[in-house]
């Protein structure tokens, strides 16, 4: 029989998941300097290691919706905090470049988990306000994601990268033990998941959109947060340092609007959320289109961060409100087109940047704004939310 479980401490579990993810998407990207002086890497060895991570957090994300449909959340979520531990350790310590990749797989695999199980898990126990719950899970990812870099920046002379990484490690193992004690709803198909209910699940047109619009969403995310720097380099000439400080400014934006819509905007109708998001996503390209300065340009990041913020939470919402009895699959399928979107968009993107210049990178980023919003109405009209 299963115990009574806490919202309030299932909440908090999923935000510590949800940082841990944030931890681990960015990680690799802060301490590949020092692994390639370490282990003394090639251009060619560094692009095989972020090739890898995408991978794994795909892996974990297909994985985790039917194992925690079928078996519930306690082993899920406490399976993903040994992959993190284990991966997180093996990038501190190890010195073979080929055993390097597999433990940024298992970390990879790992986050990719966590961050599908937290997500499915604050749906599922959110009575209402889904969204604005996923709002402020999605808070967490940013601090994980801002955090890392800046506490490796900050202790980078006080303690080795090494260090670091192990405590990162070390606090993901202590997550996994707290996500062992504590209690969960019971599992939803303990009795396993019929082939055919999977498949008519896949077949359902509102799935497929919603999946869709979390391709571009994704992508769109992915584009600001890779290709940001370079654009600021080549379109307007701004250091390096300082365009580390923009791509920064477009993370908070996103974080200040997740607080947002999770907190004083919690009872506004998900269609006004989404008008404003538009109206931001509109005025954040606007100002980078016509921007000939970086004081120009970063109030178009913080606009920009702002206006799409509300995307994965509304529609994961809209998702977990849909497909209660099978959330967690329904999360598998949904994540996990948005992030071969990211993968898909960010290749292509490096295509246009290559042969007709960066400054297209708005140019990209106009077209999926027009993608996203026809997306929405759809969905919003068919599930009668406009």
């Amino acid at each position: 029989m299963n115990k009574i479980y806490s919202r309030q401490l299932i909440f908090w579990a999923s935000c510590t998941g949800m940082l841990l993810f944030g931890i681990s998407v960015t990680i690799l990207g802060s301490v590949v300097p020092d692994l390639r002086e370490k282990l003394n890497l090639d251009e060619i060895s560094v692009g095989t290691l972020f090739s890898i991570l995408p991978l794994g957090v795909l892996a974990g994300t297909l994985l985790f919706g039917p194992v925690a449909d079928k078996y519930g959340y306690r082993s899920m979520m406490t399976l993903s905090c040994i992959l993190l531990f284990i991966g997180f350790e093996g990038v501190a310590y190890t010195g073979q470049p080929g055993i390097l990749r597999i433990f940024i797989l298992l970390f990879g695999v790992g986050g990719g988990a966590v961050n599908g199980a937290t997500n499915a898990l604050v749906s599922d126990t959110s009575n209402t306000d889904k969204g604005a719950n996923l709002s402020l899970l999605g808070v967490f990812f940013g601090i994980g994601a801002l955090g890392m870099p800046l506490i490796l920046g900050i202790l980078r002379n006080v303690f080795s990268f090494e260090g670091i990484v192990s405590a990162a490690g070390i606090f993901a193992f202590l997550a996994g033990i707290f996500f062992l004690l504590i209690s969960y709803p019971p599992p939803k198909r303990a009795q396993g998941i019929p082939f055919r209910e999977i498949l008519s699940l896949f077949r359902d047109r509102i799935l497929i959109l919603i999946g869709f619009f979390l391709f571009i969403q994704s992508s769109f995310e992915g584009i600001f947060n890779n290709w940001t720097t370079s654009w600021l380099s080549d379109h307007l000439s701004v250091p390096q340092g300082k365009a580390l400080f923009a791509l920064s400014s477009f993370v908070a934006g996103m974080i200040i609007m997740r607080l947002l819509i999770g907190s004083i905007l919690r009872s506004v109708p998900v269609r006004k959320i989404m008008i404003v998001s538009f109206v931001l996503i509109l005025a954040g390209l606007l100002l980078l289109k016509t921007a000939g300065s970086l004081m120009i340009a970063i109030p178009g990041f913080v606009l920009l961060g702002a206006g799409l913020a509300a995307g994965f939470p509304v529609m994961l919402g809209i998702t977990g409100e849909r497909f209660s009895e099978l959330s967690g699959t329904a999360f598998s399928f949904v994540l996990s087109i948005s992030l071969i979107g990211n993968t898909l968009v960010n290749y292509l993107m490096g295509v246009i940047a290559k042969n007709f210049g960066i400054d297209h990178l708005i140019t990209v980023a106009f077209f999926e704004m027009l993608i996203l919003f026809t997306l929405c109405f759809i969905i919003l009209k068919r599930t009668k939310i406009m």
